[in-house]
């Protein structure tokens, strides 16, 4: 609709090919190789744990379902905000408003910070390598910017010089970068809190405990450990526990 059904894309060609080889894709196998949600002292302490791989299954559309609608939602706000913050005011000192290769590259600018944000809140156990991760994506973007910028430009094409000429002296840019970060992230911040608040997940209220330093609290850990007293079945295990509910129910009712 906002490129008259045109077909003309808002990103370089080079910017959407390289966004899961640089800069997204180096926090997201950190977060999976390193973070460690609850250390394995208290998982011996907390058998429940092991129960939640086998849960997750049976409610892993719901955290589908958040993450696409969580995507969606942070991609509507980065477009319109980027578009509204930029769409009639002088972008730089010379007077000049922002063209399609100014707003693409902010935009874009936003993606990678706001994903790689997104990563960083959802890690639990930070360490060394998931920094240098985090915030050498972010980084690498800048220096890829700078130097694809640098090529000719039938080669850059729109984003030749981008950053040098207009983004980089501009404060609109650094501004907007902020401001729409921040806002995109306050949604996903909030959700993520009263989930872990009112609705936690058995990792998460062995984490309330550690944190409110009440590991030893026999009240607390008691009533932890009484979730992990119900029993879970999958498989050729679910099926033998169905059959056997199914002879007991009818020997009841033949009594």
């Amino acid at each position: 609709v906002y490129a008259s059904f045109s077909g003309e894309p808002a990103y370089n060609d080079w910017f959407l090919a390289l966004y899961n080889v640089f800069f997204s894709s180096l926090p997201v196998i950190a977060l999976g190789v390193f973070d460690q949600d609850v250390s394995a002292r208290y998982c011996l302490k907390f058998p429940l744990l092991y129960q939640e791989g086998v849960q997750n299954i049976l409610f892993s559309w719901r955290r589908v379902l958040s993450w696409m609608l969580n995507g969606f939602f942070s991609a509507l706000l980065i477009f319109f905000f980027c578009t509204k913050a930029m769409e009639l005011q002088a972008f730089d000192s010379e007077g000049r408003t922002a063209g399609r290769e100014i707003l693409g590259a902010t935009m874009y600018t936003c993606v990678v910070w706001v994903v790689n944000l997104q990563m960083a809140l959802s890690i639990s156990y930070f360490t060394l390598i998931q920094h240098i991760f985090i915030w050498g994506s972010i980084f690498i973007w800048y220096i890829f910017l700078l130097i694809y910028g640098a090529v000719p430009q039938k080669i850059s094409e729109n984003a030749y010089k981008v950053f040098i000429e207009s983004l980089a002296p501009s404060p609109s840019y650094w501004i907007v970068t902020l401001f729409v970060v921040i806002s995109t992230l306050i949604p996903y911040f909030s959700y993520n809190a009263i989930q872990m608040r009112f609705f936690p997940m058995y990792h998460e209220m062995v984490q309330w405990i550690r944190y409110e330093g009440k590991t030893e609290d026999p009240d607390y850990c008691n009533m932890v450990q009484q979730r992990s007293l119900q029993p879970t079945t999958v498989g050729s295990t679910a099926r033998l526990a169905a059959k056997a509910n199914q002879s007991l129910d009818k020997n009841i009712k033949r009594r």
